[in-house]
């Protein structure tokens, strides 16, 4: 009888599970959202996979690459390959998680304030130009969004500071990179949170340095809280002091590590909602770096790992540009201008992309609203990238570039990304862990 009754709850699950699969799949919101390219692809007149924009033909492509990028194009620091326009379709779980909570989010009274939200994407609606708060909810969207899934480490990690005019590799810095959502989470065990959680988390952060020896065991630590409202407390471990230290708010501005980074352009923004005040300026179809990392020319000449992994080689204007093929995507522009007057930057217009809500693309203005860095994130497909990745239904983060154009100076990232719960665990993201790993 009793496994009787086990059979029937087993299929009644199942049941649901699949109710709500097909009702995600014939809800217009959720396949507009998620799958924007499930009944025709964006296009552009004499663009096709394959097209190589350089100097020589880039006006033609104005209207579909962003203002930094066209104008490293019009100077002859890179050229652009095409790619051809693919899916990135996120984990079932995610969407269904989205699918579960459709209706139930709303806005509070003021940014950071965040209502009904568990899990998914909170506002899969396609953003209204009259909505003055469609920026926040598109920050949110990217916040609670599914970038390195539920956990995920950068494994190794390596950054090379570039002067952009010799194209001389000043120094390399190896990391591993560990990131941890604590609640929201809809595909690794626990589900859909990590309990006990006393601090009421939402993300975790972790980052230590193996190379070079005068920086090794340097060490961070991000809490970023489920009430946005409430500051993200940082810890550094410098392993020539041996002593852990808490982060003033200001230094997640500075340059980290010394180089073109501030902890704040983590994944393209890494700090709260509550920070910024967020602006829609519109949707767009542009080039955007997503690409099958497996199916492009890679660096067969430096970090190599043992497993035959190779990195994406870097080339153009001081070796600052990843060689990657770009691909035409529904893109919505987002400005996030800084609440705190004392912030180096005016703002940054940041180039969500509309199917997976990554920011591959951003652009920031200094004080003055001159130009002054643009940061790149390569997308790699999940499905061809590695073994382990597959199916994971995460856009790999897989290669970067920031690129402070005042000082025509780099920090380049080569990664090794991976979708594995046991690289990241839960006590690994803790101030303890940091003082046992340094002593």
């Amino acid at each position: 009888m009793h496994n009787n009754n086990r059979f029937r709850l087993t299929a009644l699950t199942l049941a649901l599970a699949a109710g709500t699969a097909m009702a995600a799949e014939n809800d217009p919101v959720i396949q507009n959202s998620f799958y924007p390219y499930a009944k025709d692809t964006p296009s552009h007149a004499g663009l096709s996979a394959g097209t190589v924009i350089n100097k020589g033909n880039v006006a033609q492509f104005k209207d579909i690459v962003d203002p930094a990028f066209y104008g490293f194009i019009e100077k002859g620091w890179v050229e652009l390959k095409v790619g051809e326009t693919t899916s990135f379709d996120l984990h079932p779980n995610y969407v269904k998680a989205t699918q579960d909570g459709a209706g139930q989010v709303k806005l509070g009274a003021k940014p950071g304030e965040i209502q009904g939200w568990v899990a998914g994407r909170p506002f899969p609606q396609e953003p209204d130009a009259s909505d003055p708060r469609a920026g926040e909810k598109l920050a949110w969207n990217y916040k609670y969004g599914y970038n390195w899934g539920d956990s995920a480490a950068i494994y190794p990690f390596y950054w090379k500071y570039r002067d952009m005019d010799s194209g001389k590799v000043e120094r390399t810095i190896k990391f591993n990179f560990h990131f941890l959502n604590f609640t929201g989470r809809v595909n690794q065990e626990p589900k859909p949170a990590i309990t006990p959680n006393p601090s009421d988390l939402f993300r975790g952060i972790y980052v230590n340095v193996l190379e070079p020896h005068d920086v090794r065991n340097t060490q961070l630590l991000i809490h970023r809280a489920q009430d946005d409202l409430k500051r993200d407390n940082s810890w550094l471990y410098l392993g020539f002091q041996r002593r852990v230290r808490r982060l003033a708010t200001g230094q997640v501005t500075d340059a980290f590590l010394g180089s073109d980074l501030m902890i704040e352009d983590f994944e393209g923004y890494n700090g709260r909602i509550s920070d910024m005040e967020w602006s829609y300026k519109g949707t767009r179809y542009m080039l955007m770096p997503f690409y099958n990392h497996n199916e492009l020319k890679l660096d067969a000449e430096t970090h190599k790992d043992s497993d035959g992994y190779q990195v994406v080689a870097f080339g153009g204007q001081g070796g600052c540009f990843p060689e990657i093929t770009w691909q035409l995507r529904k893109v919505y522009e987002v400005e996030a201008a800084p609440v705190d007057g004392s912030h180096p930057l005016s703002k940054r217009v940041h180039y969500m992309d509309a199917q997976t809500f990554t920011v591959p693309r951003t652009i920031s203005y200094d004080r003055k609203g001159a130009l002054w860095k643009t940061f790149t994130i390569g997308q790699a497909h999940p499905d061809h990238h590695l073994p382990a990745n597959k199916g994971s239904g995460v856009s790999i983060d897989d290669s970067f570039s920031m690129i402070d154009v005042q000082a025509m100076h780099c920090t380049s990232g080569q990664f090794k990304g991976m979708v594995d719960p046991k690289l990241s665990p839960p006590e690994m993201f803790s101030v303890q862990h940091m003082r046992a790993t340094g002593n």
